[in-house]
């Protein structure tokens, strides 16, 4: 008992000295005292001088965060990358706490080295705080999830205390001491710790370099849609395949256990995921022949829509009325797809009508024309035609066919316009469109 009160009032006149601890009530015992010193060293004339040189930096730090602040942001006329933009607002945002962290450090520098380092002791707590705020509040602000956000920050801050307090290796020692063997492998609570950050940090990686990746590639009009779904595909399985082994790889898992797991998802893919292992590979071929890409116009049975984004199981396909199918890519290989604009944009359509036989045709024929060259939609340098079909009981059948280059603004509403057109150039010109006309005669009895 007498050694360990020794080695406390060492820690209390030293900080700087390492504590050994062999129960937590001595653990408890020295973070009291370093407490303790802490709030004698602030309240200590050295104490009161470091608190006063840091809110001196504070000050320093602001005013050159208002001069230095308006400069780094990109104009609004300015085009830059994804993760140029993203890196910017973060620094902009904390540069204040930037200029802050190493105007504090390089003060205890000097002072480490002009005087004694026991009289930078609280400046340098201040500034580990600092740089502990400036690292959690960027690394936080980097994840979208709230609840993953808030248990980084708390971990993060938990360490941060555990560092300053000195007790990091008793802390690693314990976590460690709780673990079981499965097979040759030890796993303790202290590798599962390392294993979620490590994979965690790895995967954020992957991530931000997948989503500048995916910006970089959509910005490059030289490669096909299609081809930059196939990129942005192939390089997200990189990644995240990369990250994950080279995380398990990091903190020590040997990698030769994996064998059998692959082994065994081999079987399951060759039995119960066929219709997964199918659409994966359709979405492979859908994306090297390009027979599909986003942005097409497709009819699959009763649906008629355009091609949001290509998956790698479907293909997200949204309708007029705004609903979206999930279309797996294996129906789109083996079926039948009506894809309006595969060579191209242009799609012509066809409208059927009749009119009496009281009309001239010929009239017919250019009235019928000039209603859809009125149409803003009716494409002009593809003249519209007109045709009869035939000589129906009631009328003259005719076909009126034009083109559009947007089928995905719709065909329903075109042709519907287009409808409104002939009807006002038939009624302004008196041509009259026959229909069908029934008499029904009420036959007295027979009997009267």
């Amino acid at each position: 008992m007498e050694q360990i009160e020794t080695e406390t009032e060492a820690a209390a006149t030293d900080p700087v000295a390492e504590p050994t601890f062999t129960s937590f009530a001595e653990a408890g015992q020295f973070v009291l005292i370093q407490l303790q010193a802490i709030v004698d060293r602030v309240a200590s004339p050295w104490g009161a001088y470091q608190v006063g040189i840091a809110l001196c930096l504070a000050l320093v730090a602001w005013l050159i965060h208002r001069a230095l602040s308006a400069k780094l942001r990109p104009s609004s006329d300015e085009e830059v990358p994804l993760w140029r933009a993203r890196l910017l607002e973060l620094f902009s945002k904390r540069l204040g706490w930037i200029i802050f962290v190493a105007l504090v450090w390089t003060t205890v520098f000097i002072m480490r080295e002009v005087t004694w380092p026991s009289r930078s002791y609280l400046l340098s707590v201040i500034g580990a705080v600092a740089a502990a705020t400036l690292i959690v509040s960027v690394a936080t602000q980097l994840i979208r999830n709230r609840f993953l956000r808030r248990v980084v920050a708390w971990a993060a801050w938990i360490w941060v205390t555990l560092r300053i307090l000195r007790l990091t290796d008793e802390f690693v020692s314990l976590m460690d001491s709780l673990a079981f063997n499965a097979g040759d492998l030890r796993i303790s609570l202290w590798l599962v710790i390392q294993a979620i950050f490590t994979l965690g940090l790895f995967f954020a990686v992957a991530r931000f370099v997948s989503v500048n990746t995916e910006d970089q590639v959509k910005r490059n009009d030289d490669i096909s849609p299609s081809m930059q779904v196939l990129i942005v595909k192939v390089a997200q399985v990189l990644l995240y395949a990369g990250a994950f082994f080279i995380g398990l790889r990091a903190i020590g898992v040997d990698l030769s256990g994996l064998a059998i797991l692959s082994g065994a998802i081999g079987v399951g893919l060759g039995f119960g995921l066929q219709k997964v292992v199918s659409n994966l590979v359709s979405g492979v071929i859908i994306l090297l022949d390009k027979s599909i890409k986003p942005g097409d116009v497709i009819s699959l049975g009763d649906t008629f829509g355009w091609i949001d984004a290509l998956g790698a199981r479907y293909v997200s396909v949204v309708t007029r009325d705004g609903k979206e199918y999930l279309i797996p890519n294996e129906d789109l290989i083996t079926g039948q797809v009506v894809n309006w604009s595969y060579s191209n944009e242009l799609v012509r359509l066809d409208i059927h009508f009749g009119t009496a036989y009281g009309d001239d045709p010929h009239k017919v024929r250019k009235l019928a024309i000039e209603a859809a060259q009125s149409v803003d939609r009716v494409l002009s340098y593809k003249t519209p035609v007109c045709h009869i079909t035939g000589f129906g009981d009631s009328s003259v059948d005719y076909i009126l066919r034009f083109w559009i280059k947007d089928p995905t603004g719709g065909l329903t509403n075109i042709r519907g316009n287009v409808y409104l057109a002939l009807w006002d150039a038939f009624r302004d010109n008196d041509v009259s469109i026959p229909f069908p006309q029934r008499e029904v005669r009420m036959l007295g009895d027979q009997g009267s």
